[in-house]
């Protein structure tokens, strides 16, 4: 029966989540039981597109992406496929029709393949869409289980959200981008001599985007609205200390929470979901 090898594909999945990410392994957890298989699906898929943009360098990367891409296709036209990953998605893609969502994300994965600088906003903003916006909307489906209205309504803070989380990921991984991969995402920045008025310009940027999707925290199901905080608050613990870092000190550390601060950041997380005192 194909329901033993559908459950040994999400296995994988969740594998691929708890070993690559503490902090969303964390936040998952946290969401009710039954959607949370639906995220680790979502997470495996991204994950593994993101790796053979980022660190298989030793391999070709852009024919790994390429056999990925295909594989995933035929996966999506028979509704099987003995890649456990991608065995998992397709049908957490069937079930919410997230085939749209999908083809912006591959774009963003493409242009990490060639890509080394974002030279103007669209360009960036096209970038962070694909990378980050819509990995947050595929997961929005999941949360409001095919809600259209609900998701229409939630759309543009989840969006926000994504965008947040991924420009905070820029800058904790700034000196990893920069000297391994050649990258700069942030356009018009000059990493080399940072200035404390172009930290604050991102920052302020990133605080809007964390705003807006706040928003949009309080208003998701009961299901999702507490693994969905926690991530939030943590994104925010990371960013106060990134708000902290000099500007001269980014290409010489990767900024990150520590492990006993992510459980106080959850059991603080917790009480504040508990007594319904939900803060920004």
């Amino acid at each position: 029966m194909k329901s033993l090898f559908d459950v040994s594909s999400l296995e994988c999945s969740k594998k691929i989540t708890t070993t690559y990410s503490t902090s969303f392994s964390l936040a998952i957890k946290m969401l009710s039981p039954e959607i949370q298989d639906d995220i680790y699906a979502i997470y495996g898929f991204v994950r593994c597109a993101d790796e053979i943009v980022d660190t298989f360098d030793e391999f070709n990367q852009e024919l790994l992406l390429d056999e990925f891409e295909a594989e995933y296709e035929k996966a999506l036209e028979r509704k099987i496929s003995l890649n456990p990953i991608l065995n998992a998605f397709q049908k957490v893609v069937h079930q919410y029709q997230l085939q749209e969502l999908v083809k912006p994300f591959m774009n963003s994965m493409r242009m990490d393949l060639t890509k080394k600088e974002y030279n103007s906003y669209a360009e960036y903003e096209e970038y962070i869409f694909g990378s980050a916006d819509v990995v947050g909307l595929m997961c929005l489906k999941v949360f409001v289980k095919g809600d259209e209205e609900k998701y229409e309504e939630l759309k543009a803070s989840a969006m926000r959200l994504g965008s947040a989380f991924q420009k905070v990921n820029f800058l904790r991984d700034l000196k990893h981008d920069y000297e391994s991969l050649g990258r700069v995402y942030f356009p018009g920045i000059d990493f080399e001599s940072l200035s404390n008025e172009d930290k604050t310009k991102i920052i302020n940027e990133i605080n809007q985007d964390f705003e807006e999707a706040f928003k949009g925290i309080l208003k998701l199901p009961i299901e999702a609205k507490f693994g969905v905080y926690t991530a939030y608050r943590y994104y925010k613990s990371l960013m106060k200390k990134i708000s902290k870092t000099q500007p001269n000190e980014f290409l010489s550390k990767r900024i990150r929470v520590s492990n006993p601060l992510k459980l106080v950041i959850l059991g603080k997380s917790y009480l504040r979901y508990q007594f319904n005192i939900i803060q920004a």
